[in-house]
């Protein structure tokens, strides 16, 4: 083969999937080896408004399927038909590009999310890495399905059969079996969905060439050691902030950071939901009482593209209340927020990037889940590496202004959560560096592309 070595990589098309593929990509790219990044054409809109100028990645879009009046605000419609067309755009790309010597396709790295982008992979022969973007413990259940559809546990649409808890390994914490990494409460299509696609990528996980994984051995290797095969490579992907940015959709607010330079050190309750979290008028206006009443400087994301009128108004008389000591922005440079002295704790939904970033930059945690993967990632955080508190909802389902302000001020003073959380950010930095488990994994894993 011609030239240097080049990589095709495909994430699944959300914010939480593409960020870290596309960090990873630039790691590859520093490493000698030429990347075609594809995304379908509304998240290549997107990509191409944040990423730098000069990008070293090549960007390519494929079309999503719908016709000119399909409703494009309806997520899973919009990328069914995306998956449903690329297999076909994904082929001819590769052909295309296999027509020039130089240019040839050393091997593809796909979200294994992206199940018919692997089926393509696997008949046209070619060397495939599937990318994990949540934890070890979360693959680890997704390849225990046909078990749990064997033991009657759940039934052959990812719902549950039996209420009760789903033990991989006594080292490691027990799964809810209405709590799995497809769950999404009071929305059966998302699940099934969601079940659709990480059951079949069971079988890929056997044929694939890597399985690599966002995360670091030190801190999950009982989960890891149930997947012999899984190459972990995180917290890699945070070791240069200077490319936070990268593969966000949304503009970053970087004032805030100016901000947050004139608060004092460790008190600053940084609220973060991640990229698809929502919340009804009764427990936003809560969470916007809990950060009031608490006293202590704030900063929360509140994404722009869930703001109507009504919500507008809420939010202009909250910033006058409290422009003296809170700020609201619609997106944060969130690996910058985390490591800045000032920031205290981490209110956040427990997504699998927030979770990583938040250790590697040894941040306390409050944890509010809200679907999928959340709920064990929570359990992490505040049963086995104990960084961090739960908020627990009253009988009617709310967290209330009370639980949140009780649990911020226990967490601010809890010295325990404060020391687990400077260790853990000790092991990912030492992860990363020369001779660390997941730089030596990311080595190799260079090293088996180029030859």
């Amino acid at each position: 083969m011609g030239g240097q070595p080049h990589v095709l990589v495909i994430p699944f098309p959300a914010q939480g999937h593409v960020a870290p593929l596309m960090k990873f990509s630039h790691f590859i790219v520093d490493h000698g080896i030429k990347v075609t990044f594809v995304s379908p054409e509304f998240i290549h809109e997107r990509l191409k408004t944040t990423m730098p100028m000069k990008s070293p990645i090549r960007l390519v879009s494929f079309p999503v399927g719908l016709e000119p009046g399909d409703d494009r605000n309806d997520t899973i419609k919009l990328i069914n038909s995306f998956l449903e067309v690329m297999p076909g755009h994904f082929k001819k790309l590769i052909e295309k590009i296999n027509e020039s010597d130089d240019e040839r396709i050393s091997c593809v790295i796909i979200d294994g999310m992206v199940v018919p982008a692997l089926e393509v992979a696997e008949k046209m022969g070619i060397k495939m890495a599937i990318f994990w973007p949540a934890g070890p413990a979360t693959l680890a259940i997704i390849l225990s399905i046909p078990k749990l559809i064997q033991d009657g546990i759940i039934d052959t649409r990812g719902a549950p059969l039996k209420n009760e808890l789903i033990w991989l390994s006594k080292e490691i914490p027990e799964w809810t079996s209405t709590k799995l990494p497809w769950s999404c409460p009071g929305d059966l299509e998302c699940q099934e969905f969601l079940f659709g696609h990480v059951f079949r990528m069971n079988h890929f996980v056997k044929q694939c060439n890597w399985l690599l994984c966002n995360s670091f051995y030190e801190l999950d290797s009982l989960a890891l050691n149930l997947i012999p095969e899984i190459m972990p490579v995180g917290p890699l992907l945070l070791a240069n902030q200077s490319g936070s940015h990268i593969g966000s959709f949304w503009p970053e607010d970087s004032t805030c950071l100016s901000w947050l330079d004139k608060q004092p050190v460790d008190s600053v309750i940084y609220a973060s939901f991640g990229s698809t979290s929502t919340f009804d008028q009764q427990q936003l206006d809560e969470l916007a009482l809990g950060l009031e009443n608490i006293g202590q400087p704030f900063l929360w994301v509140f994404r722009s593209d869930i703001i109507n009128e009504a919500l507008s108004e809420f939010l202009d008389g909250f910033r006058r209340r409290i422009a003296d000591r809170g700020m609201i922005v619609n997106w944060a440079p969130q690996e910058q927020v985390l490591a800045h002295p000032s920031t205290a704790c981490f209110l956040s939904h427990c997504g699998w990037n927030s979770t990583l970033e938040g250790i590697s930059m040894g941040v306390p945690f409050l944890c509010w889940p809200y679907f999928t993967d959340q709920f064990q990632n929570k359990s992490y955080i505040c049963d086995v590496w104990k960084v961090g508190l739960g908020l627990n909802p009253d009988e009617n389902g709310i967290i209330t202004r009370h639980e949140i302000n009780t649990k911020i001020k226990t967490l601010l003073f809890d010295d325990g959560i404060k020391t687990s959380a400077l260790k853990l950010k000790e092991m990912a930095k030492k992860s990363v560096t020369e001779g660390g488990s997941s730089f030596k994994n990311f080595e190799s894993f260079i090293e088996q592309i180029k030859h």
